[in-house]
Parts: C-alpha cells; structure tokens; sequence
C-alpha cells in the first residue's frame, strides 16, 4: 500500500521542537535546512518553515502554525530533482513526485489538487523551495544517501519468476558480445546524464537502453542495404 504524502504535526518538547522520529526502529535525523517553503501540487506556496530529511522520510513543518506539517516516506517518492528553470517553477528548487494509491473514480480532466478542500492522499508533486538556493546541491546529495536507504522492495516470488535481478551499475553497463568485434549491440560505460534520481524505478532507465540497443541495430540494418545496392551494381 502507498503510504503518500501526510500530515505530520508531532513535535517534541512543548510541541514548537524538531518532529519526533521513530527512533525504536533506527530512523535518524540526516539534515535540517531552515527557511523552506512548500508546495503541493498546483496550490499557493506555503512559508516559512523548515524541512527535515531522516533516514527514512521527508518532514515538513511550519514555523508559523506548530499544528501544520506534512510527511512523506522515501518509498513514495518516486523520483526528486534539482530544478532551476524558471519557465517549470519561479523559484529554484527540489522537485519531486510522489506516487499514489490509483482511483478509478478519479477525474483526469480535473484539477483537484488546486480545490479548497485539499486531499493529500491525491497530491503527486511536491516542491520544496530554500530561501537560499546554493543550499540546493546540498539537499539534493542528502536526498539521494536517503532514497538509496530504502529500495524498492522486491517480491520475492516475482524474483523467484524472472530468476535474475536485472539491476546494473554504471561500471557493468558495458554488454559485449565476448571478443567479437561485431557484437549484435554495446551499451556505453558514459551513458547521457539524467537529472535527477528516481527510487527503484527501472521504467525510466528502459526506454533509454532500447533506444540504444534499436539504433544500432538500425546502423546495422543501413550497412546490409548499402552491400546489397553495391553488389547488384556490380
């Protein structure tokens, strides 16, 4: 079940501290950045406050209403980035998409994260705004050390199925056919950069490595044509 994004009000001490943490199961606080605005899905910003990054979760809570705060676990966020265009947000910032639970009866032509009532439960954006944007690169290393601290879990009977774990890292990415030369395809060790990081979605990183596999295949295809067109010349 998708937790998603959450209300989070419990402070420690007299309830105007840092949240409290659920320290019986090892969650530890791994950043505090003060002075960040959020905002959720198409709504108004909201600010100020400040954001806590733990080993397990996103946390943020107002400075201005002790009873205001929201949460998201790392195993929701499918993806997060840097963003610095101001023709995708105003201001720079941390953007990330949070996945939930699908509901049939959902209205795609409708906006209901810009209504009045709000609906966390339905909220797939988030985006997390400092007061000093060089803080940006530093949130954004913390966020990745988080998100590798909680894979995606896999099922172990769909792992027993397919009887590989097809997960690669940057240094096995290079797939040859042994010592031939003219191997059917090579995927390169330098793959084009990605900005940004998403959480055991292995969708995103698909597309790619076909595009690759297709287009040399596609070279391949040209180089018959032109031997064949030289050889009825002849």
């Amino acid at each position: 079940m998708v937790a998603g994004l959450r209300e989070f009000a419990l402070r420690s001490g007299d309830g105007s501290g840092k949240p409290v943490l659920d320290e019986s199961s090892g969650e530890e606080l791994m950043h505090v950045q003060p002075s960040v605005a959020v905002a959720l899905g198409n709504r108004p910003v909201e600010f100020p406050g400040t954001l806590y990054i733990t080993s397990r979760k996103l946390i943020w809570l107002s400075d201005v209403d002790m009873a205001k705060g929201y949460a998201v676990d790392f195993l929701s966020i499918s993806l997060h980035a840097v963003s610095r265009d101001p023709e995708a947000y105003s201001s720079p910032c941390i953007y990330t998409q949070i996945e939930v639970e699908e509901d049939e009866d959902d209205d795609d032509d409708s906006d209901t994260e810009s209504t009045e009532v709000l609906d966390l439960s339905k909220i797939r954006e988030m985006r997390l705004v400092p007061s000093d944007s060089t803080q940006l690169e530093t949130m954004f290393d913390v966020f990745c050390e988080c998100a590798e601290l909680n894979p995606e879990p896999v099922d172990e009977e769909e792992e027993e199925e397919s009887g590989h774990n097809w997960v690669f890292s940057a240094d096995q990415m290079d797939v040859r056919g042994g010592a031939d030369e003219d191997a059917e395809w090579q995927i390169s060790q330098s793959p084009t950069s990605v900005i940004g990081h998403s959480n055991g979605d292995e969708g995103l990183a698909q597309p790619m490595l076909e595009l690759q596999i297709n287009d040399q295949r596609f070279e391949d295809a040209e180089e018959m044509v032109h031997e064949s067109e030289t050889k009825d010349h002849h």
